[in-house]
């Protein structure tokens, strides 16, 4: 009796399944895709160069002597006219002393000289004395004239250099480490002339160079703009800056000057761009990546990246039609747009593309289109 009961469920279960409704592996799927979207795409390059202070200042020793001073904190900001080193000045002092005794000297020959004129001027007036007598005590006047004019020069130039055994700054900015020390001989090599760098960054330069090819991309689309000066407010603000840590700088450059000339020898021209830097951590010697804008795409179809496959060399993308069938489809691609690529042929707009589980689907597919959540893209790039 109980081999009759279970032999009767077990064919009561069997009955069961066989009436049950289709399989749930014959239902629609629900697949992510992604509307492809007509828009202005901005290209960007991103050109490595160097970063320097809005001015770069070396400290020089000008004249020679052993170091006896340094007056300032290596690393802190120093205002112009401040005393930052000081060199032995004796000799210096020697010489300027050496030559206000030779002005004294010469302004004594000129009071002679003067006195001697003025005896003969009135004897010579009286004919009692000769007129080579008058020419020569005319002469010696204005030989000692110009005798005390020179000592006053010369006296000039050795107050010039003993003024220079007090180095100080230039200009208001922040100074570096020092490359003397006290008690070393500067100012003549092999021994340090230059003893320091003053940078102020409150603005910072940055040196990159574009090749022929950018150059005539860029300003080609300027002039077709009628933007004839790089002044112009329509350039303003418009590059940015990247640094070695891969992070964009918060404030916006702009094209400071163009070199005159492209160098015949590398085919590319130097240009200077002007960030400014208030919060100061921007640097000399950084090196960073101008990104600038060197042309735009109008209606240009931008897909993301993870929704195109590669097969030995031809992308393709799968396409969900307006019977929401699947269809694979060959692209050609131009430039990396952030997480996208840009598409030159084989979309409209409006199309919808797959966008999750490529690998789920195959050409003939019926699928369920589910928008996808595409906030996480990178889109700053793309201008609407």
């Amino acid at each position: 009796m109980k081999l009759v009961k279970i032999i009767f469920f077990i064919g009561l279960a069997i009955l069961l399944h066989s009436c049950s409704p289709e399989q749930s592996s014959n239902t629609t799927p629900n697949i992510e895709v992604y509307k492809v979207t007509a828009q202005n795409v901005p290209i960007y390059h991103d050109f490595v160069g160097s970063i320097a202070g809005r001015k770069d200042i070396a400290i020089r020793a000008r004249v020679a002597g052993f170091l006896e001073g340094i007056h300032f904190n290596e690393g802190s900001v120093v205002k112009k006219g401040q005393l930052l080193y000081v060199i032995e000045s004796q000799q210096y002092e020697a010489q300027s002393a050496a030559q206000m005794s030779k002005l004294a000297e010469a302004k004594t020959n000129l009071a002679h000289a003067e006195s001697e004129l003025a005896r003969i001027e009135p004897l010579a007036a009286n004919n009692a004395v000769s007129q080579s007598d008058l020419d020569a005590a005319v002469a010696n006047f204005e030989a000692a004239k110009a005798m005390v004019e020179a000592a006053r020069a010369n006296l000039r130039a050795a107050n010039i250099q003993l003024s220079y055994t007090r180095v100080k700054a230039p200009i208001t900015g922040i100074i570096g480490k020092t490359k003397a020390k006290v008690g070393d001989f500067v100012g003549q090599t092999p021994n340090p002339v230059i003893l320091n760098v003053i940078s102020q960054i409150d603005t910072i330069l940055v040196d990159f160079y574009l090749t022929e090819a950018d150059y005539l991309r860029i300003f080609k689309e300027f002039l077709a703009k009628e933007i004839t000066n790089i002044n112009n407010r329509r350039m303003k603000n418009n590059l940015q800056l990247i640094l070695s840590d891969g992070t964009i700088y918060k404030e916006k450059g702009n094209v400071r000057f163009i070199d005159r000339e492209i160098d015949v020898q590398t085919g590319a021209i130097l240009v200077q761009a002007s960030f400014p830097n208030p919060s100061g951590l921007l640097r000399p010697g950084l090196f960073g990546k101008v990104r600038a804008k060197i042309d735009v795409i109008e209606n240009g179809i931008l897909v993301p990246q993870r929704c195109v496959s590669e097969i030995q060399g031809t992308f393709m993308v799968f396409v969900v039609n307006s019977e929401n069938k699947v269809e694979q489809r060959k692209v050609k691609l131009g430039d990396t747009i952030g997480s996208f690529w840009l598409v030159k042929e084989g979309l409209q707009n409006g199309e919808k593309i797959v966008y999750e589980g490529l690998q789920k689907v195959k050409s003939g597919m019926t699928v369920n289109p589910v928008e996808a959540n595409t906030e996480d893209l990178n889109t700053n790039e793309v201008e609407n």
